[in-house]
């Protein structure tokens, strides 16, 4: 889910479908090219075609199941993702402390760069 709504690798897709998304004709292609730019939604989605996919059921064997399957899924999917989002912020964080304090070792003014995610 991060991979598709965040990372290089899909940039483009992820660009045409944040254009879709803002100037699509109809509210349905909008909402549509939206789940492509948004990790929450997109997560929903996954979640509920894996359901369909495994009929995977927690608690109660029939619909309820599903239903708290899903819900279920997309919890456990969206703190995975922060967790990431959070160690991914850290890393950044100490890269750029790395750089300061080199930058100072040399006797140069700090001058931090940021990368492109």
């Amino acid at each position: 889910m991060w991979t598709v709504t965040h990372e290089a690798v899909f940039r483009e897709l992820r660009d045409f479908c944040k254009v879709q998304s803002e100037s699509g004709g109809t509210a349905w292609k909008r909402k549509f090219f939206y789940l492509f730019t948004c990790e929450y939604c997109f997560s929903h989605y996954v979640s509920a075609l894996l359901l369909v996919i495994t009929r995977f059921k927690l608690v109660f064997p029939d619909w309820r199941g599903y239903l708290i399957s899903l819900f279920s899924l997309v919890w456990i999917a969206n703190q995975y993702i922060s967790i990431y989002d959070r160690l991914r912020l850290d890393i950044k964080h100490e890269h750029i402390s790395i750089d300061v304090d080199k930058q100072q070792a040399e006797g140069k003014p700090s001058v931090v760069k940021r990368d492109a995610a």
